[in-house]
């Protein structure tokens, strides 16, 4: 395919996903999706493989291109149909993430397909937010195996009614994402309603050459060879004892632009829940790699074919069902990336940064007994600071890799649920100092105007984000409750006026302060 056009049609194909993004925020109801943007948008062929993504959240689209070929595989498809579904062990993340996915028909076969995901606060589960301190995968709210939500263009409203609770909001959030698929149904049929099915086709070849090719030219300046590395969660949320340390180990090896990224040696997988399916370790993975890359290279099924990924079954990131699940999304991903990025600045040191803040701080909120006024759930991540580079400071007060949400606003947030926010600011020296400085923290300060359960699944608690080249690791983050130390993950219920403050880690130092 000619390579002006080949560039034209994959910014075609990247606009498609952003206005997809763009409806679901416009149309969506919980500030979750409406504001924090907890949401993503992408086009797959018709075998699965990734077409093209919008820029919204790393997790959820590489876990979601290296899962979607097994999930359009297994259903027998229908002009009309869209498919639901969240069960991390058939294609899914984390329960509250639910994805759906619609075939694009084109001369009497499907051609392509539609997905999006979006975070869901309330997916069933007992504790509020739906993130709890969760050992059995049963805990964490209602699993949708891949089924059919809409068949042949007709609601199935038992289903809906069944995955919603009967909560309208939760209702009008999966509407907001069935509105944002239709749309990408239709925005690709006046794409390519000009092409035919061989052309079509063609240029899906064409463009997974391209990325395999751009993939294979940014990968070969990593010299061959094998680079190893390895790092630790806090712990699993229900082992406090001083040995509760989660080994995260890698091998990366690489040979003529090919790598294999093998976590041989990670622990087994544990009693909470900061397992993780392999779909999400290879979104830590992918995630990285694509960092690597050049700005105008597509993420595309080709880019997967340059790199394999290994990890035990049975093993942190390869669980077996019904291990829980809820943190392995948000808190090991993260941390597979810090493993990965200590690996590569083993081969690149001028081009990898040091650890950034190394979790998304989840906090989950609401009430749901009788002594508690009203029913409602609320979920967040805050950000922390990024770590420095050979070339620059890090910086402060941002989300990091794998999340790539917005915070709520103070407004908003106040507005909709019965809180207050003392304070949000920049947490002032948490960086660590180096020749460049990490970037610092986030301070949140939160006070209850009335009693509610709190869930806190947060990580660098207790080991701080490492340094690069003789750069200091960053200040750990500290949960407390009203000046009280409170455990990086634990659930708690607080009284009215009860404060509870935040202060996220800062990014690891690069470079010995010797050479200011």
């Amino acid at each position: 395919m000619d390579p002006i056009e080949l560039g034209i049609l994959v910014s075609r194909f990247e606009s498609i996903c952003e206005e997809m993004g763009a409806i679901l925020q416009q149309s969506s109801f919980s500030p979750n999706i409406k504001d924090r943007m907890d949401f993503s948008c992408a086009l797959f062929d018709a075998d699965g493989g990734l077409l093209a993504q919008a820029a919204h959240i790393p997790v959820h689209l590489g876990s979601m291109a290296y899962a979607m070929k097994d999930i359009v595989s297994q259903v027998d498809w229908q002009s009309g149909d869209v498919l639901v579904l969240n069960n991390p062990y058939m294609g899914g993340t984390h329960l509250p993430d639910v994805t759906m996915v619609a075939p694009f028909f084109y001369e009497g076969q499907v051609q392509a397909f539609i997905a999006n995901r979006a975070h869901h606060a309330n997916i069933g589960a007992e504790a509020p937010g739906s993130m709890p301190l969760s050992t059995h995968i049963d805990q964490e709210g209602i699993l949708i195996d891949p089924v059919k939500l809409v068949v042949n263009g007709q609601m199935d409203e038992a289903l809906l009614t069944k995955i919603s609770s009967g909560n309208a909001l939760s209702r009008g959030d999966f509407l907001a994402q069935l509105g944002s698929v239709r749309a990408g149904l239709d925005r690709f049929s006046h794409l390519v309603n000009k092409m035919s099915v061989d052309e079509l086709q063609q240029a899906v070849f064409s463009l997974n050459a391209y990325g395999e090719k751009l993939a294979l030219a940014a990968f070969q300046q990593i010299p061959d060879g094998d680079y190893d590395a390895c790092d630790y969660l806090d712990g699993d949320g229900i082992h406090q004892d001083d040995n509760h340390h989660i080994q995260i180990q890698l091998k990366i090896t690489s040979k003529n632009g090919r790598l294999i990224f093998d976590f041989e040696g990670t622990d087994p997988q544990v009693q909470g829940n900061v397992n993780c399916p392999l779909s999400v370790a290879a979104a830590s993975v992918f995630y990285v790699l694509r960092c690597l890359m050049p700005d105008q290279a597509p993420s595309c099924d080709g880019v997967f074919r340059t790199f394999e990924i290994k990890a035990p079954k049975g093993s942190l990131l390869n669980a077996n069902y019904p291990s829980a699940v809820a943190a392995g999304n948000v808190e090991t991903s993260m941390r597979v990336v810090d493993v990965v990025m200590k690996a590569l600045s083993h081969a690149l040191p001028e081009r990898i940064s040091a650890a950034s803040h190394g979790s998304m701080n989840n906090v989950a909120m609401g009430s749901r007994n009788s002594e508690m006024v009203g029913q409602w759930d609320y979920y967040e991540t805050i950000g922390g600071g990024l770590g420095a580079s050979a070339s620059a400071n890090g910086l402060s007060a941002v989300q990091a890799h794998m999340t790539n949400t917005s915070n709520t606003p103070v407004e908003s947030l106040e507005l909709h649920y019965p809180i207050r926010v003392l304070k949000y600011a920049i947490r002032e020296g948490s960086g660590g100092k180096g020749a460049f400085s990490g970037g610092d923290g986030i301070e949140r300060c939160y006070q209850f105007k009335e009693a509610a359960q709190v869930t806190l699944l947060t990580e660098r608690r207790e080991l701080a984000p490492y340094g690069l080249a003789k750069g200091e690791a960053a200040e750990k983050g500290l949960n407390q409750l009203n000046d009280e130390v409170l455990p990086g993950k634990c659930s708690i219920t607080v009284k009215p006026n009860d404060r509870l403050t935040i202060m996220t880690a800062g990014g690891g130092g690069y470079g010995s302060l010797e050479k200011q």
